[in-house]
């Protein structure tokens, strides 16, 4: 049996975002390598633990409603790496990063690092696209400025585009993440001792989400 300590976890990343920018759906496809299309909310907060080679991950994914924002600052407290998530076709997911989310990474650790997120790339086209590349990757470094992690401390912008739906950049920003904030002596063995793990039981198993609210299943969106 594995002791109590065994089982806290060494990184907590909380994942910040409007309401169907698809959140949830970025965690699993990245723990479970799926997609499902839901449009439900989460309620309060979904947390998922996985190991990556002697280190156990904590994620937090949280409500993108307006009427849950004392709860998220709540979930980013002792947070060390915050992804923030827009939808690349909806204008408006951006704007209400400015007006509801940045301001929660207040809570988080003072050298939090912070991951900006364009969601939904499967959908952008010349005519669909309402946030330029140039916008998210400005938001990432400026953000990251203001907790201490300059430019040039990055071997690349922490800042990806994604899609849920086909896997496009979902694993490389976990693993920007994690190769940042988790020292490790070979990354290359840490990856391929990588297992999903579900609540705080850290026995092989499949990995899922667990939520605040227990009536509920976590969103997919």
């Amino acid at each position: 049996m594995q002791s109590p300590t065994k089982r806290k976890a060494d990184l907590k990343i909380v994942i910040l975002g409007d309401a169907s920018v698809g959140k949830t759906s970025l965690i699993q496809r990245y723990l479970e390598g799926i997609f499902t299309q839901d449009h439900s909310s989460t309620i309060g907060a979904c947390f998922s633990l996985k190991q990556w080679g002697p280190y156990n991950v904590a994620i937090w994914d949280t409500a993108g409603e307006e009427r849950f924002s004392g709860l998220s600052s709540f979930y980013c407290r002792g947070a060390s790496a915050a992804i923030v998530a827009y939808d690349i076709t909806q204008g408006e997911s951006l704007k209400a990063l400015y007006e509801r989310h940045l301001q929660l990474l207040e809570y988080a650790e003072p050298k939090c690092l912070i991951v900006v997120v364009g969601t939904k790339a499967d959908l952008v086209t010349n005519r669909t696209r309402q946030v330029a590349r140039t916008v998210g990757e400005t938001l990432a470094l400026e953000q990251n400025e203001k907790k201490g992690r300059p430019r040039n401390s990055f071997s690349v912008d922490p800042f990806f585009e994604t899609s849920a739906k086909t896997g496009e950049n979902v694993e490389k920003v976990f693993e920007f993440i994690l190769q940042t904030c988790l020292p490790l002596d070979d990354s290359e063995t840490a990856r391929k001792s990588i297992r999903k793990t579900s609540g705080v039981d850290l026995e092989q198993r499949p990995s899922k989400h667990l939520c605040e609210d227990s009536s509920r299943k976590c969103c997919q969106h």
